[in-house]
């Protein structure tokens, strides 16, 4: 490995550690609100019966809840949130072009997310044991996060905010895009999501995409905040207009 190819690598490592110390809050606060969800759904028969009337409702609607949820937790949600906190309720052409693009996308994501999992029900049972919930969550983190769902989340949104150029989809495809961009994000993402994961995989089958979806909604929610206040201080001490937008779902999962 040459000189450069190895300052790239630490490079790419020191990104991925600063977004997961960045991002560590959040994280625990989300993770001790799913954990107290996985623990009210074993040991309070009121919230049982609650979570399991969402999982009746889910199986109930199948594909339109998937695809509802997803688009609710992933794509609408983030951007009344934009136009309400950071856009003083004054809805732009903006936000209409960014749902255009994020609706569909957030679609095809929540169905791919929801298919993974009744895939693994069926490969290594739905049942909640250790080696089950850890042999889901080696395919789901290891598995369909860096070869599917980080390169595809942050090669949709960098085409996007490139003008959907060839170029940029060209590069997306290449080795140094991987190592600059996709493990960066994977390092954040698995500092969030494994332990996520643990909690949404020891629950049945029926419940673990409205957890996801649950779990989804508070992070996009938490990272628009930081990554538009971020933005807004940083125009305030350079003089420029702040530019307002959802959170980029390469840090999401």
């Amino acid at each position: 490995m040459t000189a450069a190819a190895r300052a790239h690598h630490r490079t790419s490592l020191a990104l991925g550690w600063e977004a997961a110390r960045a991002n560590l809050w959040p994280a625990l606060l989300i993770q001790a609100l799913m954990f107290g969800l996985l623990a009210a759904y074993y040991w309070m028969p009121a919230a049982s019966r609650t979570l399991q009337g969402i999982a009746d409702y889910k199986a109930r609607h199948g594909v339109l809840f998937v695809v509802g949820a997803a688009v609710l937790a992933g794509a609408i949600l983030p951007e009344l949130f934009l136009i309400i906190f950071f856009q003083r309720a004054h809805p732009t052409r903006r936000n209409l072009h960014n749902l255009l693009f994020t609706i569909p996308i957030w679609a095809l994501d929540g169905s791919l997310v929801d298919l993974l999992y009744r895939s693994e029900a069926a490969w290594f049972g739905n049942v909640v044991t250790v080696p089950v919930v850890l042999a889901k969550i080696c395919v789901d983190q290891f598995g369909y996060n860096p070869f599917f769902a980080a390169p595809f989340g942050v090669l949709t949104y960098e085409w996007k905010n490139s003008g959907f150029s060839r170029e940029s989809l060209g590069r997306g495809f290449t080795w140094a895009h991987y190592r600059d961009k996709i493990v960066p994000t994977l390092l954040a993402t698995w500092a969030v999501w494994i332990p996520l994961m643990a909690i949404i995989y020891s629950l049945p089958l029926a419940l673990q995409f409205p957890l996801f979806s649950l779990a989804l909604v508070f992070w996009v929610l938490l990272l628009t905040y930081m990554t538009n206040s971020f933005a807004a201080k940083k125009s305030r001490t350079e003089g420029a207009p702040a530019v307002v937008s959802p959170a980029v779902p390469e840090s999401i999962r």
